[in-house]
C-alpha cells in the first residue's frame, strides 16, 4: 500500500488521513473548555468509501486520540466511530470524559454557527 500519513489540521479542527499526499478521510472535533479542563469533542470520522476496509479509520483514530492525550486534553466521544474505538482501547479511559448535555449544546451551536458562515 502507498504511504499513509495522519496530520493534525488545527485551523480546521480535524485530523486528516492522507494516502500518497491526498486527503481521503478525517476525524473532526471542536475544542471545548466549559469551565473545566480543555477537551476535544470528536463528532465525525469518515474515510472515503473506496478506501474502506483497510484499517485507515483505526489509524486515524489512534493518531487523533494520541495527539489529544499528549496535548493534555480530554476526549469527548460524540462520534459513533470514536466511541466504538474507545470501547476496544481502554488505554484511553483516563482521558475520556462522558458526553454531557453541555457538550452537545456547545457542539450544536458551534456547528450551526459554522453553517451560517458558509
Amino acid at each position: 500500500m502507498t504511504e499513509i500519513t495522519v496530520r493534525h489540521n488545527p485551523a480546521r479542527e480535524r485530523f486528516d488521513v492522507l494516502v500518497a499526499g491526498n486527503a481521503i478521510g478525517k476525524a473532526a472535533y471542536k475544542s471545548y473548555d466549559g469551565g473545566g479542563s480543555p477537551q476535544r469533542i470528536f463528532y465525525h470520522t469518515v474515510i472515503n468509501e473506496e478506501y474502506g476496509g483497510q484499517g485507515l479509520a483505526g489509524k486515524l483514530a489512534a493518531a487523533a486520540l494520541d495527539d489529544t492525550v499528549a496535548a493534555g486534553l480530554g476526549i469527548v466521544p460524540v462520534c459513533p466511530y470514536i466511541k466504538k474505538y474507545l470501547a476496544k482501547h481502554p488505554e484511553y479511559a483516563a482521558s475520556t470524559a462522558a458526553v454531557t448535555p453541555a457538550h452537545l449544546q456547545f457542539l450544536e451551536d458551534a456547528l450551526a454557527a459554522r453553517a451560517s458562515k458558509a
